[in-house]
């Protein structure tokens, strides 16, 4: 009884809970839709049902639900722990989350022990500098800051002033390729040597502060997402021209890189030695020839780039290499690489700060093209040349560590092991001494640098094997493959004393066209082109034309004389067969014959807006070959061109539709319709010219 006495006790508690929690008698049958024996069987265990069992027997009936009541009770207070258990988990998994997304930001926020504050700069502070001078190993040089400017170079920055001491800067002063090379204080990273003073006779320099370099580049990592680009109008002419010239995002500036940026007839010419500009960047050229260097190094210089003509070898394409705790570290030299392969265009200078597998370098833009996808590879020093202009260094790229991702106001930024989306290019050269070279590269994947790389080096392979001044002849035939999409072909000749030029321009021409474009799906998987070159001029003028009879039948054959005559005086016939269209309406057509870029620019349609890739693609492939003749003709009837395609013969309501006054534009009106045309074999000869005449349709 004392047992039952004790189990009674501790149902009473249980009950008066029950009773706070608005529990009543039976209200657990109407919970739960079950008797008491079946609730029992439900949440009683054996060894618990027969000790209810022997319970019963004494206890009054409203006590019998009391255990089941507490044991329900029981199991929902566990599963009710189990739910605040797992929500505490979710909870702190979803802090973590959250705090490693925004890592970045809580490190650059808070002070890190590896950086020097900016607020914490005195004048009078000494520390050292890294940079490589020769070889592969940084050395030591010092520093005294000699205070800070703000507002330089740009609004809410700063940077820091300070002179360069040690026998080696003494020598060179401040020099190309320096851009970069990190500060130190106390063990401390200030920032990375990044401007200079033109002219100056101590080696003063500029310093990019780390703080700065970090800020830009983290804050555009957390969401490193693009707005869809919109497609832009592209001109006939423009894919048509060989007369290619690149449109780089900087305006061009008068003197060497290291003068200070004035425009051209700006009354502070006079005060440019007064000005502090970012240190050049020297770009290092292997296996491009001087010559072709020089015509090229007004662009370059344009846009504070130092062309560098290189004295080792090219560049080897290489896999991605496996980085270790001293790949780039900070004072060594970095090169970003445009071309690799037979040919070796790369930009110099030096590492600032290594984060893990993010590394700062530059400390100011390289060409601030923002995003961006090149390779990044460790670099050796050959030496430093020192000059009374601008000393600079004179460096060999070596194994690609990564990729360039980014190229803003404070530098470069780049990840290891990350390997970038190049255009392999492979050229086939048939000489005039019956010879075939090869040549292989690949070229940085960019909207503004592959039209100007590829022009360069395809202008070197033609005249490293073949004249670059005098008269000569050079056919080009190729295709650029571009995915999704049919290949882009290209088939031209050009005889001329300038023949090396056009040809590398007519490859260069469609591939901006294409970048340009503004469409995001653009990528260009290959170039393969076919040289051929003879040191003769074959040119010849379209003199007049001619036609067998004045009238003809639907559907009949006519035959024009095109006489031509060379440059040396020599005439030749050429005679063309045109079958008129059987469905010609009665009366005039007026033949034209012509080569394909005076028939392009008599053309009404002269600009576009691509709907998509593939309309700009067939629209390029479409344009008129300027080295051959062709033959189209025209009906005097009203008529439109919208976008690309020519709407010949329209009839009035349609006209009328068009012209409509409620409706302006969106269109092109044409007097002359197109009925027919044919684009003849190229002759042996460069044709240039055009003729027009008429014939009568009869019936």
């Amino acid at each position: 009884m004392k047992r039952f006495a004790g189990i009674r006790r501790l149902k009473e508690r249980r009950l008066k809970f029950f009773r706070m929690a608005n529990w009543r008698n039976g209200g657990i049958r109407s919970k739960f839709g079950a008797n008491a024996a079946d609730l029992r069987d439900v949440f009683l265990d054996r060894s618990q049902r027969r000790s209810y069992s022997r319970y019963r027997v004494s206890c009054p009936l409203k006590w019998q639900l009391k255990p089941i009541r507490s044991v329900v009770f029981s199991q929902q207070e566990v599963l009710m722990k189990k739910l605040l258990v797992a929500l505490v988990i979710a909870i702190a998994a979803t802090f973590v989350g959250v705090a490693n997304a925004q890592k970045l930001s809580v490190d650059v926020n808070a002070k890190d022990p590896r950086l020097f504050a900016l607020e914490d700069l005195r004048p009078g502070m000494k520390g050292v500098a890294r940079t490589v001078f020769s070889g592969a190993e940084p050395q030591e040089f010092g520093v005294e800051i000699l205070g800070v400017l703000p507002g330089f170079p740009g609004p809410r920055q700063s940077a820091i002033i300070a002179k360069l001491t040690g026998s080696n800067v003494e020598k060179t002063g401040v020099f190309a390729g320096m851009s970069g090379s990190p500060v130190y204080i106390d063990g401390r990273l200030v920032g990375a040597i990044a401007f200079s003073f033109p002219f100056s006779k101590e080696p003063i320099a500029g310093i990019t502060p780390i703080k700065q370099m970090i800020d830009l580049f983290e804050k555009g990592n957390v969401n490193e997402t693009q707005r869809p680009r919109e497609p832009r109008a592209i001109s006939f002419a423009q894919l048509a021209s060989t007369d290619w010239k690149p449109t780089l995002p900087k305006p061009a500036f008068t003197g060497a890189p290291l003068i200070a940026s004035v425009s051209q007839g700006s009354p502070l010419i006079s005060l440019m030695g007064q000005q502090m500009a970012p240190i050049a960047t020297p770009i290092v050229f292997s296996g491009i020839s001087q010559e072709a260097l020089s015509l090229f190094a007004p662009q370059l210089m344009a846009n504070g780039l130092l062309p560098v003509s290189g004295v080792g070898g090219s560049a080897a394409i290489t896999t991605l290499g496996e980085a270790n705790e001293k790949t780039l570290a900070p004072g060594t030299s970095v090169s970003v690489q445009l071309v690799r392969g037979d040919y070796s265009i790369a930009a110099s200078g030096t590492v600032t700060f290594r984060d893990g597998d993010r590394i700062y370098a530059f400390g100011h833009p390289f060409l601030s093209l923002g995003a961006s996808d090149m390779p990044m590879t460790e670099t050796t020093v050959v030496t430093v040349i020192p000059n009374v202009n601008n000393s600079f260094k004179l460096s060999v790229p070596g194994q690609m560590m990564g990729a360039i991702s980014q190229d803003r106001a404070s530098g470069v930024f780049g990840h290891l092991g990350r390997a970038p989306k190049m255009i392999p290019v492979k050229i086939n050269l048939h000489t005039s001494r019956d010879r075939t070279e090869t040549y292989s590269y690949e070229i940085a994947n960019d909207a503004f640098l592959t039209p100007l790389l590829l022009n360069i080096s395809v202008f070197n392979t033609i005249t490293s094997s073949e004249r670059a001044l005098g008269e000569s002849t050079i056919s080009i035939k190729g295709q650029i493959k571009v995915k999704g999409q049919e290949n882009v072909q290209l088939d031209q000749r050009f005889s001329s004393a300038n023949s090396p030029i056009l040809a590398a321009g007519s490859v260069a021409a469609p591939i901006a066209s294409l970048l340009s474009s503004g469409f995001d799906d653009v990528q260009i998987d290959g170039v393969n082109l076919d040289i051929s070159s003879t040191d003769t001029k074959h040119t010849a003028t379209l003199e007049r034309i001619a036609l067998d009879r004045t009238e003809v039948r639907r559907g009949e054959k006519i035959e024009i004389q095109a006489y031509v005559r060379t440059e040396a005086g020599k005439p030749f016939v050429q005679r063309i067969p045109v079958q008129i269209p059987e469905d010609a309406t009665p009366g005039q057509l007026l033949i034209f014959v012509g080569d394909g870029g005076a028939l392009q620019e008599g053309s009404a349609a002269k600009a576009f807006v691509p709907q998509d890739l593939g309309q700009l693609v067939k629209a390029i492939n479409k344009v008129k070959k300027s080295d051959r003749l062709y033959v189209k003709l025209f009906r005097i009837t009203p008529g439109a061109i919208i976008g690309t395609d020519e709407l010949p013969n329209l009839p009035p309501s349609v006209v009328a539709t068009l012209n409509s006054d409620r409706t302006s534009g969106g269109y092109t009106p044409t007097v002359l319709s197109p009925v027919y045309e044919m684009e003849l074999p190229p002759a042996e000869f460069v044709i240039s010219g055009q003729q027009l005449i008429g014939i009568d349709v009869v019936r």
